[in-house]
């Protein structure tokens, strides 16, 4: 598993990262996809406070156990829940980071987290106040390094270059190519993407046509769209899902794409995918029959 350079810091992270969300609530379930992550040389994890409501960071940090010291934990903070209250509702204001990051340290039963990632974000929020939070925490030794799972491209224009923010968490992929405008500005302004999305709701798997079945369209595509553009990508490249890794992992600007996995039979198509991708070099025909659309909110 090759890694790469997440910004401009000194974490080298799997090109293959494990999306905690698609976990298993099931305690050795989970624990035997995480282990053949390992195994497979995945050294970065990323999950989220809001992800079963905790229950998921907890469920990793146990897991991990003594072999935390050997993994890049990514999380996030910025939604906020009360205890036997439905739902939850946004608050990025400095004092819950402050009180959010520790409950995150217990449940993930660390003394740091490697990548403290705000969940969203508006320009109505206390940038300022946000960066500074971040800042000391990253120098009181809480977090390594922070960034931002965004994607608003007025929101990066107003974080990034106030911050020395080193991630940028975004949805792309063959199928969604909208971040492409802003890879170069992220890059420029020293931080990397970890993509999420990557496989498109399995769209960009190996049971595409099944899930085909499922949808009445993806992002702007109709059904018709999807059902044409798919056939000919499949004609042309065959597995979709070494594809769809190597499409995202083409860009420089990109770190690491995150793959979710509920069985080890999914994760096992990821890295046998991720073996295979390396055969494909020509992406003229995706981005042929594929649309490069821009993002038209929140510029």
């Amino acid at each position: 598993m090759k890694k790469r350079q997440l910004g401009s810091s000194n974490l080298l992270i799997s090109e293959i990262s494990l999306g905690g969300m698609s976990l298993s609530t099931d305690k050795n379930t989970a624990a035997s996809i995480i282990d053949m992550a390992l195994d497979a040389g995945i050294n970065y994890i990323d999950t989220a406070d809001l992800y079963d409501f905790g229950a998921n960071e907890q469920l990793i940090g146990e897991i991990l156990g003594k072999r935390r010291q050997n993994i890049i934990i990514a999380t996030k903070v910025g939604n906020r829940w009360t205890e036997g209250v439905d739902g939850w509702h946004w608050d990025a204001s400095p004092t819950y980071i402050k009180e959010a990051v520790h409950q995150s340290l217990k449940r993930l039963g660390t003394d740091y987290i490697d990548v403290y990632q705000l969940h969203g974000g508006t320009l109505d929020d206390d940038w300022d106040g946000i960066i500074d939070t971040f800042e000391n925490l990253k120098k009181d030794g809480v977090i390594r390094q922070y960034g931002i799972s965004s994607i608003r491209p007025n929101v990066l224009k107003r974080f990034l270059p106030a911050s020395s923010a080193q991630s940028v968490m975004m949805q792309y992929s063959a199928l969604d190519r909208r971040p492409e405008e802003w890879l170069d500005f992220i890059a420029h302004e020293g931080a990397s993407v970890v993509t999420r999305g990557t496989v498109a709701k399995g769209l960009l798997t190996t049971s595409w046509q099944e899930r085909l079945q499922r949808v009445n369209g993806y992002q702007t595509y109709s059904k018709e769209e999807l059902t044409k553009t798919l056939t000919d990508l499949a004609q042309y490249y065959g597995d979709l899902l070494p594809l769809g890794l190597a499409f995202n992992l083409k860009e420089s600007a990109i770190a690491s794409t995150v793959i979710g996995a509920s069985s080890q039979e999914q994760l096992a198509q990821t890295l046998t995918a991720y073996e295979k991708m390396d055969t494909i070099a020509n992406f003229d025909v995706a981005n042929a029959l594929t649309k490069a659309e821009q993002y038209t909110d929140h510029r």
